[in-house]
């Protein structure tokens, strides 16, 4: 068997077991308004990798500096290397390099401002599939499936909108209606997103 039909195979059976997958999803439940109770997103905002910080030292600007959070979550800046960023807030980052410039300055006066966010991980939201820009997005207060539409330049002419699934974790999997929320307009498709949740957008059978 040569390459290309070895490929084809490959794709045969990888669409027949996402069909299968998609007819087991078929009676789960849809989401809905209270599928967000009882899951708040953290009150303080939490750094993380990629997040873009802005470090100012009062009456120290050859201190100050912008620094992008590595992958690792990571910081480097004057005086101090490889300082743990991720996982905390700014304010708390902010005392931390207080903390580590003491011997090197007197009384440090540290400010972290936030130029530009991702967010950790845990507090993304993922959109896979036939979106038109698939990617993971921060989640803001209040953030609903339309609003993660807008983020990802909503769907394909080949998605299949009214058979996408949210997974929710601790929580399960649920169908969202975006043909109807997209194309119809209908505000009951507008189900609050969460902290975490990838939504999975299949492709149409025909």
């Amino acid at each position: 068997m040569n390459n290309f039909a070895l490929i084809r195979s490959f794709m045969l059976a990888a669409n027949i077991a996402f069909l299968a997958v998609l007819s087991a999803c078929s009676g789960m439940p849809e989401a809905t308004n209270a599928e967000a109770s009882g899951t708040e997103a953290s009150p303080f905002y939490v750094i993380g990798p990629r997040d873009s910080l802005q470090i100012f030292v009062w009456r120290n600007p050859e201190l100050t500096t912008s620094v992008i959070v590595r992958p690792d979550g990571k910081v480097t800046v004057p005086l101090i290397e490889d300082l743990q960023a991720a996982g905390k807030t700014p304010t708390e980052l902010a005392r931390e390099i207080e903390k580590q410039l003491e011997q090197f300055v007197q009384s440090p006066v540290v400010s972290v401002i936030m130029n530009g966010f991702v967010g950790p991980y845990d507090q993304q939201i993922r959109v896979i599939g036939e979106a038109t820009n698939p990617q993971a997005i921060p989640f803001n207060e209040k953030m609903t499936a339309l609003d993660v539409m807008i983020a990802v330049g909503g769907l394909t002419e080949f998605a299949a909108g009214n058979r996408a699934v949210l997974v929710r974790q601790g929580q399960g999997s649920f169908r969202v209606r975006l043909d109807d929320l997209i194309k119809d307009g209908d505000v009951s498709a507008n189900v609050p997103v969460m902290p975490g949740d990838v939504l999975i957008v299949p492709q149409s059978w025909f």
